[in-house]
């Protein structure tokens, strides 16, 4: 088995993805491996096409401080060793991530985990999980402890 050469790393800005954004930049240094850094963003469903005034603005507005926040946890991350490209997408997180997972012929998929369980899983669902089920590729989730 060969070390992976393309790791795409998932984040949602929230600190567990944090974490698990830090521990794949850090495994990528190691091995000599590209990073993907991936956000996927969905709009509210009353920032469908043709919203107006307030609406519309923020339906400007949410991808661009997305891809903002996106460009700036890539600085963070960056190292000599370590060589880091964005990739942002509307639509829904679980297709996004897979998709540019798939797209670019990522040898591993790393991303956080919420640890939940029972009825809220079963109702929320979970991107992780289901990552799990479908991926091109090896996923190694990361939970904050």
């Amino acid at each position: 088995m060969m070390p992976p050469k393309i790791i795409v790393a998932s984040t949602d800005f929230s600190e567990l993805s944090r974490h698990a954004v830090e521990y794949a930049a850090d495994l990528a240094a190691v091995l000599g491996a590209k990073l993907v850094l991936v956000h996927v963003y969905q709009m509210p469903p009353m920032l469908l096409p043709g919203a107006s005034g307030v609406v519309a603005e923020l339906a400007v507005r949410i991808p661009r401080e997305a891809e903002e926040m996106l460009v700036a946890q890539a600085k963070r991350l960056e190292r000599p060793s370590l060589e880091v490209r964005t990739v942002l997408k509307e639509g829904d997180p679980r297709d996004g991530i897979l998709h540019v997972a798939e797209a670019e012929h990522a040898d591993l998929l790393v991303m956080g985990t919420h640890g939940r369980r029972g009825l809220s899983r079963a109702l929320i669902g979970s991107v992780a999980e289901a990552a799990l089920r479908t991926a091109p590729c090896p996923v190694l989730t990361v939970h904050p402890r």
